[in-house]
């Protein structure tokens, strides 16, 4: 005889991985009707890798996920997204270091892909909720709007790129490692006997970037790049030439490694200028710069921010975040920095938190 669970049915997204499998457990614990979910997103076979397929997507990490699911009694299933993943994700992440930005694929991922092909997987099999293994917590406010708040593991949070998340998605959205750290998540899987799940290696790199080669990826996208674009000048911010480079995709802003050219001081890419192929040079104090702006603003807290707010900025992941004066103009907002900031990539996110709560993001101009 059917028994209705205590809580309801929730898909949970299983990458195989430690903390999406603790996650399933817990609420499966908790009284949830867990079904658990896998998406496969990419191959190595389409995208030119040379080593073993490892990370979210392979055979061994779906196999993982189904076996732990088999072992609590509850439904696995894949989901293959390899099509939309590749025609929104991967080629915009491609048109947009050819645009000379850099991309931010993994806010998109989540933003565009996962969270809708969970949810329109969780209503064909009538799951009220989805549930994730992220190091983030949300409530629900007076006003009714969604918060995200970072997880409690500073190290491990990973709000920074749930910022484009919307209301909507938000409202059915669970995240049951947010109050926990990465030390508790693993003792779990332990206890749980789990001890190869707790001890597999994670990786932090882009999942659909073989090798962690971003150059040989593009390469391999854009069969005659190299053709295309070829070499172009090195340039320092008073016009001289001082070398040339391998092409303007194949850098980034703040990049000082890789560069091949030395100059006798430290030396970063502060600007990248596709239409001339150009890319320019400068100092660390060159690379500074005390405002942005961001587009395509999603606001999480604050259905607006019109008056000027003060709160902390983060241009990278691990940013440490700098006290900032934000304000919106139309569908963009300023930033002011309190002091000046290095290394702003346009095509990266530009997230905002007040205390611990995130006020939104955007991609950086």
């Amino acid at each position: 005889m059917y028994v209705m669970s205590k809580h309801g049915r929730i898909l949970v997204a299983m990458s195989g991985g430690v903390d999406s499998s603790v996650a399933s457990v817990m609420l499966h614990e908790q009284g949830y009707e867990v079904i658990g979910l896998t998406m496969k997103t990419w191959d190595y076979a389409t995208a030119g890798g040379s080593s073993k397929e490892t990370g979210c997507c392979s055979l061994d990490s779906i196999n993982d996920a189904r076996s732990l699911a088999v072992g609590y009694g509850f439904p696995h299933y894949i989901l293959d997204i390899r099509e939309e993943f590749g025609d929104f994700v991967i080629d915009n992440f491609v048109d947009e270091y050819l645009a000379g930005r850099t991309p931010n694929p993994c806010v998109l991922c989540n933003t565009y892909i996962k969270w809708e092909a969970l949810l329109k997987r969780a209503d064909k099999l009538d799951c009220e909720f989805i549930a994730t293994g992220h190091y983030a917590n949300i409530r629900i406010q007076d006003s009714g709007r969604y918060v995200i708040s970072k997880g409690k593991d500073e190290h491990k949070d990973q709000s920074y790129v749930l910022w484009g998340v919307s209301q909507e998605n938000l409202a059915r959205t669970k995240f049951p490692l947010g109050s926990f750290a990465k030390t508790e998540i693993k003792q779990m899987a332990l206890d749980m006997g789990q001890v190869e799940l707790a001890n597999k290696s994670e990786s932090y790199e882009i999942c659909f970037v073989p090798d962690n080669d971003y150059r040989a990826f593009l390469r391999h996208k854009v069969s005659d790049l190299d053709e295309r674009i070829g070499p172009g000048n090195f340039m320092l911010n008073n016009g001289k030439v001082v070398g040339k480079h391998l092409g303007y995709p194949y850098y980034t802003i703040g990049q000082r490694k890789g560069l091949g050219i030395a100059l006798g001081e430290p030396m970063f890419v502060t600007r990248i200028l596709p239409e001339s192929n150009t890319v320019m040079l400068g100092t660390q104090n060159e690379l500074e710069q005390v405002c942005a702006r961001v587009k395509n603003l999603n606001l999480v807290k604050y259905d607006s921010i019109l008056s000027p707010l003060e709160a902390v900025t983060k241009v990278r992941y691990k940013d440490a975040g700098t006290l900032s004066t934000i304000v919106q103009e139309g569908d963009e907002l300023k930033i002011d920095f309190h002091h000046a900031v290095s290394g702003i990539a346009p095509g990266q996110s530009a997230v905002f938190y007040e205390g611990n709560d995130l006020l939104g993001g955007g991609f950086l101009m």
